[in-house]
């Protein structure tokens, strides 16, 4: 699969064609042979970058169906960003010419259960801890402050505030969000069945900027 060939929508198509083969328990397991490792050993040209949650129950390949040189993987807990972040991302855009970045959160998520309790009940944490639950902190006070009180609603919430800090932050990818070449979206994962479902998007054809 050549990203090159491939528009945002397309890639989309493709990731969650591959999230319904793992759902269904019928993964075709691609690019995962000697052949692909050769044909991949001088070059990649994934066609997404996914910039995800750290937890250990979020293997992009796997809950995607997908294999060598598919996906450019950024994972953080909580899919908390920085420079290096920012900059592996626009890495994967601008020079592996990767058209969709996808922003992966999940339900469960200790960074956003953790944040939630510091905010509710002034709990503390140590070390570089408090940095990503202070990264998480806007994204659960919005929920808070629009009434909201599922965890279904914060996590959505902090993947829509993480797609919108991409592109505040990142003029490369907003460029090419511009310009068409390039789409950002927000998935959410649900752990006990599997599916990824479209909770947020930024330049979809024929897509509206937010999901229910």
């Amino acid at each position: 699969m050549n990203a090159d060939r491939l528009t945002p929508r397309a890639a989309l198509d493709t990731l969650l064609a591959g999230n319904l083969r793992f759902t269904d328990g019928a993964p075709e397991h691609p690019n995962q042979d000697a052949a692909r490792r050769a044909a991949t050993a001088p070059i990649q040209s994934p066609f997404a970058v996914l910039f995800g949650c750290s937890d250990s129950r979020l293997a992009a390949e796997i809950i995607f169906d997908r294999g060598l040189g598919d996906l450019f993987v950024v994972r953080t807990a909580g899919h908390v960003m920085g420079p290096e972040v920012l900059g592996s991302i626009e890495y994967g855009i601008s020079v592996l010419g990767s058209p969709l970045v996808v922003v992966l959160g999940h339900d469960a998520c200790g960074a956003v259960a953790a944040t939630r309790a510091a905010v509710e009940d002034g709990t503390t944490a140590v070390g570089y801890v408090r940095d990503v639950i202070e990264r998480v902190t806007p994204s659960v006070l919005a929920a808070r402050a629009a009434g909201r009180t599922e965890d279904s609603d914060f996590i959505h919430e902090h993947i829509r505030h993480t797609v919108d800090l991409l592109l505040e932050r990142s003029r490369t990818l907003a460029e090419a969000v511009d310009a068409g070449r390039a789409a950002v979206v927000g998935l959410a994962y649900r752990l006990t069945d599997g599916t990824a479902h479209l909770v947020t998007s930024r330049g979809l054809e024929g897509q509206a900027d937010a999901a229910a």
